[in-house]
C-alpha cells in the first residue's frame, strides 16, 4: 500500500503522510505533481492521499475515492438529541453504559449512533476485517470536522479494531458484550444506499456462518442483532426473531438471552 500526499499540499501534510507510513507501515511516494491514473500505473497498487480534510483510498483501476464520512448517522443524531428514536435503538435497547460490539464496521455509522446512546461510560468497539478501511475510518473517526459536539465525541468513543470477526468473537469472554452486532453488506443492491456504494469494492461479503452466530451468542450479555436485506436467508437459517419492517428494504433480527 503507497500513501501520498494530494496535488497541492504544503509541509504540515507531507510530515502527517510520513508519519502514517511510519506508524502503519506503508509506503510513503512524493506526489511530484502526478495525476491518481499516473500513480496507479507506476506502481500498480492501490493509493491512499491524506488531503486537508480527510483521507482518501483510491483502489487501483477506480477514479472514484473511498473515504470515511458520518454518513446517515449525523442525521440520525440530530433527531436522537431532538427526543426521537429509530428501529436500530429500539430493537439493540442500547442504554447509557451499555456496550456494543459492531463486527461489521463499515463506515461505522450504526457504531456512531451506538456510541452517542451508551456514552462515555459505556463501550463501544468496531471490528473491520480489511485493514485499509479500518485504518480510514479509524483515522476519519478523530479528525473528521463539525461544529457538533455530540458527534464529534460519540466518534471519538468508537474503538476499531481491524480483524476477522469469527476469529476476534472466539477470544472474547461469555458474556462480554451487552449486544452484538452484524450488518453484512447486501448482496443486493438498495438504490437509496448511495452512501456506501464506494465500499462496495472493497467488501467483504462473506455469508454468516453457524460457528459465528453461536460466538456471537456466547459473547453478547443481552442480545444478538442482525440487520440485512429483507431477501435474506440469514433470519431463518439462525433462528431470528425479524422485526419487519413494511417500509424498508432491509429488517432486523434478533436472538434475545
Amino acid at each position: 500500500m503507497y500513501i501520498t500526499t494530494a496535488g497541492r499540499t504544503d509541509e504540515t501534510y507531507i510530515q502527517k503522510a510520513k508519519q502514517l507510513a511510519l506508524h502503519h507501515n506503508f509506503k510513503y511516494i512524493n506526489r511530484n505533481k502526478l495525476s491518481i491514473e499516473a500513480l496507479h500505473n507506476k506502481y500498480n497498487e492501490d493509493i491512499i492521499v491524506v488531503g486537508k480534510e480527510r483521507l482518501e483510498l483510491f483502489k487501483l483501476g477506480k477514479k472514484e475515492p473511498i473515504f470515511f464520512h458520518p454518513n446517515s448517522a449525523a442525521f440520525r443524531l440530530k433527531r436522537l438529541i431532538k427526543g426521537e428514536t429509530e428501529p436500530f435503538l429500539e430493537v439493540t435497547k442500547l442504554q447509557n453504559g451499555m456496550s456494543f460490539l459492531d463486527c461489521t464496521l463499515g463506515l461505522a455509522s450504526d457504531s456512531i449512533i451506538a456510541s452517542y446512546i451508551v456514552g462515555k461510560n459505556g463501550k463501544v468497539t468496531g471490528l473491520e476485517g480489511n485493514r485499509t478501511v479500518a485504518f480510514i475510518v479509524q483515522e476519519g473517526l478523530k479528525t473528521w470536522p463539525s461544529e457538533n459536539e455530540a458527534l464529534v465525541k460519540a466518534m471519538e468513543r468508537v474503538q476499531v479494531v481491524t480483524t476477522d470477526h469469527k476469529e476476534y468473537l472466539q477470544t472474547l469472554d461469555s458474556n462480554s458484550y451487552d449486544v452484538v452486532y452484524f450488518d453484512p453488506m447486501f448482496t443486493e443492491t438498495i438504490e437509496e444506499s448511495q452512501g456506501i456504494l464506494p465500499l462496495k469494492s472493497v467488501a467483504i461479503y462473506e455469508g454468516l456462518t453457524e460457528l459465528t452466530i453461536n460466538e456471537a451468542y456466547r459473547v453478547a450479555k443481552s442480545r444478538v442483532v442482525l440487520k440485512d436485506h429483507w431477501k435474506s436467508d440469514h433470519f431463518k437459517k439462525f433462528n431470528f426473531q425479524v422485526q419487519v419492517r413494511k417500509t424498508a428494504k432491509f429488517h432486523f433480527g434478533v436472538l434475545e438471552k
